[in-house]
């Protein structure tokens, strides 16, 4: 990827795909495509395998566990990048990534599938963080909305034909095809990527965020999370108190990790990581359910259930270029736009897994958190890069960096 010092505040071209920002763009949308189709073609296998594993009960973990993980690979790829560049978390999250995968293909029980989504976690959080850090580097203020609309539509190849593929796969083949088979081409999209990451540069940094203890308190906040999350799988009393610690771990961990103002949502960095984070808890959220309600409650075939991520990943994108378009954007209102669309589309989902609607109403309903997604997450990401500054950037990146879209 490009090294030139300033190209923040250098750039003169509109285009992402001008020569000095070409390769660049090329290197980011390969590997997001690559996080896309896993993310698409896995979220669609995860049911039946589950069912499979008779592990039906621990299907939560396979989620919480990917969430919990990238929060420690966010953090750690934030403040190396921080201090060396981006260039060594970009590496060793393809090579977690495709461990994950190969684990995932072998998988003989539910712990050992919630272990390979554990690794897929840690691979995302850096390699997600680590492209945030390179478009802040690379890219001028005006174009990074640009970047990142390309970025939502590297969603929509794999959004059209994971869930289909994976579908097809899990159905006539079997779901650990859908891991192990995935491991080749996630390699061969590496080895696309070496020319990029040879231009990317290696430097030494302090900020203020370089300090080594936050890796320690992203695992405090981790383990937190998972042991509120426990709670619902199991209500016993001892869940319950070790939910209590977790809770305390949770805030003393995120109260390090996170800017001052945060929870207040002061303007700034505070407010960019605050609106990313509420927003992207509600849309994964509500998104880890879709294809298991569809699966469970409605009966539908595996191809089917994962039909609906299929069209929220074009939604998405339609979102984001219309908010990349906008030549004077007005980010609190396109925020506020997005927030509104996934109430909606809550509504519809809670009448779909009540079956107060048929299963049908998810087709419906998912595109439109989609389209609220594209223009407000995008939004809230375009703000943070805007307001952080080049020493602290890989470490304000982790912490408005969602793990599973840009």
């Amino acid at each position: 990827m490009t090294a030139e010092p300033n190209l923040s505040t250098s750039g003169r071209s509109d285009s992402i795909f001008s020569p000095r920002y070409r390769i660049t763009t090329l290197g980011i949308l390969i590997l997001m495509t690559i996080i896309a189709f896993e993310a698409m073609a896995v979220a669609t296998a995860l049911p039946t395998a589950a069912r499979s594993l008779h592990g039906l009960a621990a299907y939560g973990w396979s989620f919480t566990g990917f969430l919990v993980a990238s929060v420690v690979g966010m953090v750690a790829s934030g403040m190396y990048s921080d201090q060396r560049g981006p260039r060594t978390p970009l590496l060793v999250g393809l090579v977690l990534f495709i461990a994950g995968l190969l684990l995932g293909g072998v998988a003989n029980a539910m712990w050992v599938l919630v272990a390979a989504r554990t690794v897929q976690g840690i691979a995302v959080g850096l390699l997600i963080t680590a492209m945030y850090v390179v478009m802040g580097e690379v890219y001028a203020d005006r174009i990074r909305p640009r970047i990142f609309a390309a970025l939502a539509s590297a969603w929509i190849v794999p959004g059209l034909i994971g869930p289909v593929i994976a579908g097809w796969i899990t159905e006539h083949l079997s779901w650990r095809w859908v891991f192990g088979g995935l491991a080749p081409f996630v390699a061969l999209g590496g080895l696309m990527l070496i020319p990029s990451l040879r231009q990317l540069r290696e430097h030494t940094s302090h900020g203020a965020l370089a300090d080594p203890r936050r890796i320690g308190y992203a695992v405090l906040a981790a383990a937190g999370i998972a042991a509120v999350a426990n709670v619902g799988e199991h209500q016993s009393a001892a869940d319950l108190a070790i939910a209590l610690v977790g809770v305390v771990g949770m805030v003393v961990g995120l109260r390090r990790l996170l800017p001052r103002g945060t929870v207040t949502f002061r303007a700034g960095v505070p407010a960019a990581v605050a609106f990313r984070g509420v927003l992207a808890g509600i849309f994964f959220g509500m998104e880890s359910i879709v294809p298991l309600t569809l699966t469970v409650q409605h009966h539908y075939s595996p191809t089917l259930s994962g039909m609906p991520l299929m069209l929220t990943a074009v939604s998405w994108a339609i979102g984001s270029n219309i908010q990349g378009r906008l030549k004077y954007a007005n980010r609190p209102l396109l925020v506020a736009i997005g927030l509104g669309l996934m109430a909606v589309a809550g509504v519809g989902m809670a009448l779909v897994g009540g079956r107060a609607v048929p299963g049908w109403g998810a087709f419906v309903a998912w595109p439109i958190a989609g389209l609220g997604a594209g223009f407000a997450l995008t939004s809230a990401s375009v703000v943070l890069l805007e307001f952080t500054n080049d020493a602290d950037r890989g470490s304000d990146s982790a912490r408005c960096s969602c793990p599973m879209h840009p």
